[in-house]
């Protein structure tokens, strides 16, 4: 397998591993709600409180902030977006270098 082909592929698995993970993150979300909210209300726990709908509603920020790395940030800034910036700034630099070097020759031929 290639060096460029193996890239593909590790990314592949680890968007799946990042995705599954969200899913497993999402069921566990629900179902987790789903018994805060049983022993809240059927069981009588804590029932002058509504402790759980804070729980649930922190739970729920967790999960929207897990759902935009893997879905926005994960997937805009991966491999390709690193290697982007930088090969640009390499670039960069080395035109300041090739500037410095040019400026340095003409003042020493001066």
């Amino acid at each position: 397998m290639e060096k460029y082909q193996h890239e593909q592929y590790e990314y592949a698995r680890r968007r799946i591993k990042q995705k599954k993970r969200l899913y497993f993150h999402f069921v566990l979300l629900l179902l987790g709600s789903l018994f805060l909210f049983i022993s809240n209300k059927f069981f009588g726990i804590d029932v002058d409180s509504d402790r759980y709908i804070w729980g649930i509603t922190i739970w729920l920020f967790i999960f929207i902030l897990h759902f935009i790395k893997v879905y926005i940030t994960d997937r805009f800034m991966n491999k390709d977006w690193e290697r982007e910036q930088i090969d640009r700034l390499v670039t960069l630099q080395q035109k300041k270098i090739d500037q410095l070097e040019t400026k340095i020759n003409e003042e020493s031929s001066i």
